[in-house]
């Protein structure tokens, strides 16, 4: 423990921001603390799970401006006197005290027994949830969440040497919420958050299937967090990768949202947008994934997509780079959609993938049109993909969808090959082949 403290306390000692104070507005990069995030990482990750190089990647990732330098209009709370505020020993009357009565609480070390959700979901206005030590949950064969955020005005924080702890491994059985045993569908449901949400600093690690589940949020800002599933990469006995859909950052009804600066390992989608409009995602780390996306849109209670900026990110050892998909026969809206300054590596299946004709099961080759894809701009997309992948794919019912509209430019992904039914114009869709 002592050398992995001292790795982080040696990577770019910069001075690590202050935790929320007074202020009416504060420019939300400021209130990122990459020094306390990357001690969190070296006191709780897997032994051997990360080096130099990871450590550094945090560093650098949480530290770049982000773009436009939005503010967050929070209302300063102050930490609370009364030590019924501390969630340190779970019970269902200390949780429901703190909600009730506190509007900064402090959960300290907690461990939660199994098949409990640590509900915190309806806090008093301006409430601080600080995670403090290793939040964990104790075991149980059954499908609940573990931790449920909401309120109004509501700031989630981690404090240096911190992990939220979702005990992943012990559901793991490469199947994730598809069957196998009963297990938590997601770890954290921030839901019905209005005034704004604030997320930040959070370490968060081994979550048994999807990470966070955000719906029903106007004004969320979540930077300087690091989502951890790298020991969902172990394969196991049945020949599966032990983790399986574990989406980073699923957002649903989210308006006015900013995500950035953020990293997340993991085995299913970095971010998934199925309903929403003006979120911008930027500066994100996305290793391992399905890469960044809109849908599966189609099928569900809002359908519509506007708005969306993904910008300035990584994404490699995935599935998928930039990817927008919509539900075989369903009907809904995709609008306004702008890809720009991604970077692409070692990507498995699709660098750059649009298709109408998606099923969880598998695609069925044959696009439907319910779904609108309009005004989709691919701007400085590069990188590249595995010999056995595509560089593009497009699959769209045409002429209802017309790829020709899009814009694609400086798109440039290399090492595999190519199919596009419909080709937005100026661009060569085979252009970048392998040889």
């Amino acid at each position: 423990m002592t050398n992995r403290r001292s790795l982080a306390c040696a990577l770019l000692a910069l001075g690590a921001s202050p935790l929320l104070t007074s202020a009416a507005s504060t420019p939300l990069y400021n209130l990122i603390d990459a020094n306390g995030v990357v001690e969190s990482i070296a006191q709780y990750s897997t032994a051997g799970a990360w080096n130099w190089e990871d450590y550094a990647t945090v560093e650098l990732t949480l530290r770049v401006p982000i773009p436009g330098n939005p503010s967050v209009p929070f209302t300063p709370t102050q930490a609370s006197s009364d030590p019924q505020c501390t969630l340190s020993t779970y019970s269902a009357q200390a949780v429901k005290y703190a909600v009730s009565n506190c509007t900064y609480i402090v959960v300290d070390n907690l461990t939660v027994p199994g098949n409990t959700t640590l509900n915190l979901a309806k806090t008093k206005a301006n409430t601080v949830i600080e995670f403090r030590g290793r939040t964990t949950w104790e075991f149980a064969q059954a499908n609940y969440n573990l931790l449920q955020v909401g309120g109004v005005n509501l700031t989630v924080q981690g404090t240096p040497g911190s992990v939220i702890d979702g005990n992943g491994a012990a559901w793991w059985d490469g199947i994730g919420s598809n069957g196998g045993i009963a297990k938590p569908d997601h770890m954290i449901v921030a839901s019905g958050i209005s005034g704004y949400g604030l997320f930040r600093n959070l370490y968060i690690k081994n979550a048994p299937t999807h990470v966070f589940s955000i719906s029903n949020v106007n004004n969320l800002f979540m930077a300087g967090n690091v989502i951890d599933m790298k020991d969902g990469h172990k394969i196991l006995s049945n020949g599966l990768e032990a983790a399986h859909n574990t989406d980073g950052y699923d957002l649903s009804t989210t308006t006015n949202a900013v995500l950035s600066n953020n990293l997340v390992y993991n085995e299913d989608d970095c971010v998934a947008i199925t309903s929403g409009q003006y979120i911008s995602v930027s500066n994100f780390w996305c290793d391992g994934s399905h890469g960044l996306s809109i849908g599966s849109v189609g099928g569900k209670s809002n359908n519509t997509v506007a708005d969306i900026t993904f910008r300035d990110s990584v994404v490699l050892n995935a599935q998928n780079g930039a990817r927008i998909k919509t539900n075989s026969g369903t009907t809904g809206s995709i609008t306004r959609v702008l890809y720009e300054n991604i970077r692409v590596q070692n990507i498995s299946i699709y660098g750059i993938d649009i298709q109408q004709d998606y099923l969880n099961g598998g695609p069925t080759g044959i696009p439907t049109p319910g779904v609108n894809i309009t005004d989709i701009t691919m701007r400085n997309i590069y990188g590249t993909v595995q010999s056995t992948a595509y560089n593009y794919y497009i699959l769209v019912a045409t002429p209802s969808t017309n790829a020709a509209s899009w814009t694609f430019e400086n798109v440039y992904i290399t090492g595999g090959n190519a199919s596009c039914d419909s080709v937005p114009a100026g661009f060569d869709c085979k252009s970048s082949l392998r040889s």
